[in-house]
């Protein structure tokens, strides 16, 4: 198993983007689209950094997935958690506005990322926002038009924390070899076939029998504890832990 590696990719330097939109996610998530001044190309998976200057010179920095698709990098979308404690989240969620610039890095990140050149089967694992980049991969599997097998596991607490739901059911409805499983952990499932628990070795065997072949890459995002279950859970389901990639949020 091997976690995101440091590399940078095409890293275009420090830049100003604006943000041209925002969208409510869920109730403690929100989209931010940003127009870079200089578009970079990026692959699904990457990330970047954003950093805020306090009036005193103070600087914050902190590092974000790319949620949308590769194909459209003149429009870039972050979607970012509101952190009570953190430095940069509450200045998006309280005061930024459409119009506002600033500062971004990137794309940074090598490891993580996948293209659909790069076949599958593909089973996506996601605990809350660590969907973000797994959405960036299955976004750009729609814009290309493939049919690579693929599989999200999402877990979440509740309905509403869901990130990106209707767009996700949207696309298992479409039957185009892309399913969706939802795990809940904080209230029923909703939805036939999906699960009212924790991640677990015993629901990863029954979730990976959905895609017609071991899967040919495993990717797994969430915080340091849902990750650890997931890939434990993937290698005890007979995957192999060189194909399993992982990034952590958070502690």
């Amino acid at each position: 198993m091997t976690d995101l590696g440091t590399g940078i990719v095409q890293d275009t330097g420090w830049q100003t983007a604006e943000i041209v939109d925002m969208q409510e996610r869920t109730p403690r998530i929100k989209s931010f689209f940003l127009a870079p001044r200089r578009p970079f190309s990026f692959r699904a998976g990457q990330h970047v950094d954003v950093q805020l200057t306090a009036p005193d010179g103070y600087r914050a920095m902190r590092s974000y997935s790319i949620g949308s698709a590769p194909e459209h990098p003149e429009r870039i979308e972050l979607a970012i958690e509101r952190l009570d404690e953190g430095e940069v989240s509450p200045f998006f969620h309280d005061v930024a506005e459409i119009g506002d610039e600033i500062e971004i890095r990137g794309p940074l990140g090598g490891h993580f990322v996948w293209s659909v050149s790069d076949g599958g089967p593909l089973l996506l694992l996601a605990g809350g926002s660590g969907v973000v980049p797994l959405m960036a991969m299955v976004r750009h599997r729609q814009a290309q038009g493939s049919s690579v097998p693929t599989l999200l596991l999402l877990s979440s607490r509740d309905w509403e924390d869901v990130l990106y739901r209707d767009e996700l059911i949207d696309l298992h409805e479409r039957g185009n070899g892309f399913t969706l499983v939802l795990t809940i952990t904080r209230e029923p499932p909703r939805r036939a076939g999906d699960y009212g628990r924790r991640i677990d070795a015993a629901m990863l065997s029954e979730v990976a029998a959905h895609l017609p072949a071991v899967p040919r890459y495993v990717f797994a995002c969430g915080s340091n504890a849902f990750v650890n279950t997931a890939a434990d859970s993937a290698v005890a389901c007979g995957i192999a832990a060189p194909v399993i990639r992982t990034e952590r949020y958070g502690i």
